[in-house]
C-alpha cells in the first residue's frame, strides 16, 4: 500500500479565489441552496419531522428517501457556512436541525417514515426501503453540522442513532445479519470514526462490508421472511446492489451505479484505514474495468435507465445515456479516496474529467436548475428541472460544491500534492512548520499555473504537481530557470524534492490544444464519430450556434480549429470554431434512392463547454460528431 498517511487536506484549508469555480460556488450559495432547501419546504420533507401524518391526511405522506434529501441540503448548507458565515442561511440550517431532533425517537431512531407511516415494518426491507441510507446521509450532516457551529447536539442525537444501528446489526444471534440495500451507511460510519475516534463505528463499517454478498444472502432471507413466495424471482438481480458475491470476489463493475460509487469509496476508506491490501487489489480491477469499459467521455457512468446504472462493456449510448449527476459525483469521491492509497495520476485526471463534465452539467449556470440524467445528445427535448420527485441530485450538488477545494491537494508531513489546478490558497502544516501555497491560474481555459510559497522560514518538503492525461505538452519553470518535466516524473506527477524558501515560484504551462478524440471500435454508437476536447473540458453542439441541424453536420478530418474567449456567452467560454460540411437534408427534388450522394456545403461550427449546454433556448445537442464520412 502507498504512503498510508497521505490525507486530503479539508476544503476549509483551502480558499478559492479563481474566475471559474468561485462564481459556480457563490451561485450555489445565493441561488442553489435557497433553491433546493424552498422545494424541501413545499414538498412536506422538513414537516415530514413534525410526525404529524396521518392515513388520509392532506399532507403529503413522508418517502422512505426523504431524509436523505433532507440531510445533504444541510451538508451542504453546513459546508457554506464554514467558508462563508451567512446568519439567514444558519438561521433556516438550524430550524431543521431543530426539527429533525424533534422526531428523534427514545431509542434513538431517527426517519419519519418508519416512524409515522410504517412502523411495523423497520428494517424488515433493507433491500428496497433505504432506511440506512437515509441514516448515513444524517451521519454526515451531523458531521457537518458540528463542523460548521460547534454545537454538539445534532451529533450526539445522531450518534445515538448509529449506536442503535451498532446494537441491531452484526453478527451475533440477537442481531440483524444484514447490510444496507443502498450503500452509502459504510462510508458514513467511517466518517463518523474519523471524526470521534470511537472505533466500533470503523467496525460496524467493516462488517457491512463483509457481510456484503455472503450466502445465504441476506435479501433473499429478509423478503422470505416478509412473505414473498420462495420461489418468487427478485425483482432485480443481486447485481443490481452489489449483492451477488463477497465484496473481494467481485471483478466487474455492475448494477446501480451509484451504488456502485458508493460502495466503492467505503471499500477505499476501510483500505485506508485498516491497511489491507486486498481490498486495493480489488479496487483496482474494479477501476479499470469501469474506465476502460463502461464511462462516457464526460465521466458520466451508468447507461441505462432501466436500473439506473451498468449494462454489458462498452454500451454507451448518448441520446439515451442516463449519467445520472449523483452518479458522477459518486465517481469524484472513489478517485479521491484512491488518490490516498494509490497515488497514480489516472485517478486525479478521471476525478477532474467527471468534475468539470459528467458532475458540473447537472446544474444551471445560475445554480437553481438541475439535471438528474446526462444525455450526450439530446433532440431539444431534455432540459434542467427546479425538482424532481426522486430529487438526490440536487443537494448532492449543493454539498459538492461547497467542498471543492478539499479535493485540490493530498499532504503527508513532508509532501504536498496537487491534483487540481484552481486559483487559491491553501495551508499545509509540514513537518517543521506551516506552508501557504497561492495558485494563480485561468484554468480551465489557460494552461498557464503559477505557485508560490508563503512560510516563516524555508523548509523541506517534497512538491507533487499532476500531469495532466489529457495534456501532450508541458514546460516547467522553478523561480524562472527551466526543469525537466522528464526528468521528475513518477506516476505522472512531477516531484520536486527540496529545501522551498519564501518567495519560491513554480510555473507549469500546460498546452492547451483542441484534441480530436475516438471512442474504441467496441462502442456502437460513436462509430465514424468524432468527439472534442480542450484541456479538461468536453465540448457539445448546440442548435443556438447553427442555423442548419445538428445531425447534418460532418466535420472534416483536416479542419483547423479557432478558439476564442467570448466573456458575454454562458458567463464567460473559450468556443471551438472550424469549418464543416453540412448536408442537404431537405433533399428538395431528388429521388427517395440515388447512386450519387447528397450536396453539402461549408458552414460554420461552434462548439461550446459540454456542462454549459442548455442554458439558452431549447435545442438540439450533441457531444459526438459525424467525421469525413461525405464529399465535398
Amino acid at each position: 500500500m502507498d504512503q498510508p498517511n497521505r490525507i486530503p487536506v479539508p476544503f476549509p484549508q483551502v480558499t478559492i479565489t479563481d474566475a471559474f469555480w468561485a462564481p459556480r460556488q457563490a451561485a450555489n450559495r445565493d441561488h442553489g441552496l435557497w433553491a433546493v432547501y424552498q422545494q424541501l419546504q413545499a414538498t412536506g420533507r422538513i414537516a415530514a419531522y413534525n410526525l404529524d401524518w396521518q392515513p388520509g391526511s392532506d399532507q403529503p405522506q413522508p418517502h422512505v428517501f426523504w431524509d436523505s434529501d433532507v440531510a445533504k441540503w444541510l451538508e451542504g448548507a453546513c459546508y457554506s457556512l464554514i467558508t462563508h458565515p451567512d446568519p439567514a442561511l444558519k438561521a433556516e440550517v438550524e430550524h431543521v436541525v431543530d426539527r429533525i431532533l424533534s422526531a428523534q425517537q427514545p431509542d434513538g431512531g431517527i426517519n419519519p417514515y418508519f416512524t409515522v407511516v410504517a412502523p411495523q415494518d423497520r428494517w424488515t426491507n433493507l433491500r428496497d426501503r433505504h432506511e440506512l441510507y437515509c441514516a448515513g446521509h444524517l451521519i454526515e450532516a451531523a458531521i457537518a453540522h458540528h463542523q460548521a457551529t460547534g454545537d454538539p447536539r445534532f451529533l450526539h442525537a445522531i450518534r445515538r442513532y448509529a449506536d442503535l444501528i451498532d446494537r441491531k446489526f452484526g453478527p451475533d444471534d440477537d442481531q440483524i445479519h444484514g447490510y444496507p440495500g443502498h450503500e452509502e451507511l459504510e462510508f458514513a460510519l467511517i466518517k463518523l470514526y474519523r471524526h470521534t475516534g470511537e472505533k466500533h463505528y470503523l467496525e460496524k463499517a467493516r462488517y457491512f462490508i463483509e457481510e456484503r454478498g455472503r450466502e445465504p444472502h441476506y435479501f433473499d432471507l429478509e423478503a422470505r421472511a416478509r412473505g414473498e413466495a420462495e420461489n418468487r424471482p427478485a425483482p432485480r438481480p443481486l447485481e443490481y446492489w452489489q449483492a451477488h458475491k463477497p465484496v473481494r470476489e467481485q471483478t466487474e463493475v455492475v448494477g446501480h451505479a451509484v451504488r456502485a460509487m458508493y460502495m466503492y469509496s467505503a471499500m477505499a476508506d476501510l483500505a485506508y484505514e485498516t491497511q489491507d491490501p486486498s481490498l486495493l487489489v480489488t479496487l483496482r480491477t474494479l477501476w479499470h474495468d469501469l474506465t476502460s469499459k463502461k464511462m462516457y467521455l464526460t465521466g458520466g457512468i451508468g447507461s441505462s435507465g432501466s436500473n439506473e446504472g451498468f449494462t454489458q462493456a462498452y454500451h454507451l449510448p448518448n441520446h439515451d445515456a442516463y449519467a445520472e449527476t449523483c452518479a458522477a459525483i459518486g465517481l469524484i469521491f472513489w478517485a479521491q479516496r484512491m488518490l490516498q492509497l494509490d497515488l497514480q495520476s489516472t485517478y486525479a485526471d478521471v476525478m477532474e474529467r467527471a468534475l468539470y463534465n459528467g458532475m458540473l452539467s447537472g446544474i444551471s449556470l445560475h445554480g437553481d436548475r438541475f439535471f438528474y440524467e446526462n444525455p450526450l445528445a439530446s433532440h431539444g427535448d431534455h432540459h434542467r428541472q427546479a425538482f424532481f420527485k426522486c430529487s438526490c441530485c440536487p443537494p448532492n450538488l449543493n454539498r459538492i460544491l461547497p467542498a471543492v477545494g478539499g479535493l485540490m491537494y493530498s499532504q503527508t508531513s513532508q509532501e504536498i500534492v496537487a491534483h487540481l489546478y484552481i486559483g487559491s490558497a491553501a495551508t499545509f502544516n509540514l513537518e517543521g512548520g506551516q506552508v501557504t501555497l497561492i495558485q494563480e491560474t485561468d484554468y480551465p481555459w489557460d494552461g498557464v499555473v503559477c505557485m508560490r510559497f508563503k512560510m516563516n522560514q524555508p523548509l523541506n518538503f517534497t512538491l507533487k504537481l499532476r500531469y495532466p492525461g489529457w495534456c501532450q505538452e508541458a514546460r516547467l519553470y522553478l523561480n524562472g530557470e527551466a526543469i525537466s518535466i522528464g526528468d521528475h516524473l513518477e506516476q505522472g506527477y512531477i516531484c520536486l524534492d527540496r529545501q522551498w524558501a519564501p518567495g519560491d515560484e513554480v510555473r507549469l504551462q500546460f498546452v492547451m490544444a483542441v484534441t480530436r478524440v475516438y471512442a474504441h471500435p467496441m462502442v456502437k454508437a460513436n462509430l465514424g464519430r468524432v468527439a472534442l476536447m480542450r484541456g479538461p473540458l468536453v465540448y457539445c453542439l448546440e442548435e443556438a450556434d447553427h442555423l442548419v441541424p445538428l445531425a447534418a453536420i460532418r466535420l472534416p478530418r483536416e479542419a483547423g480549429f479557432d478558439c476564442q474567449f467570448n466573456p458575454d456567452l454562458l458567463d464567460g467560454v473559450i468556443t471551438i470554431q472550424a469549418t464543416a460540411n453540412a448536408v442537404d437534408l431537405s433533399g428538395e427534388g431528388q429521388p427517395l434512392y440515388q447512386p450519387t450522394p447528397p450536396r453539402t456545403q461549408p458552414v460554420k461550427m461552434t462548439a461550446i463547454p459540454y456542462y454549459a449546454w442548455d442554458n439558452r433556448a431549447p435545442g438540439e445537442m450533441r457531444v459526438w460528431l459525424l467525421e469525413d464520412c461525405l464529399p465535398h
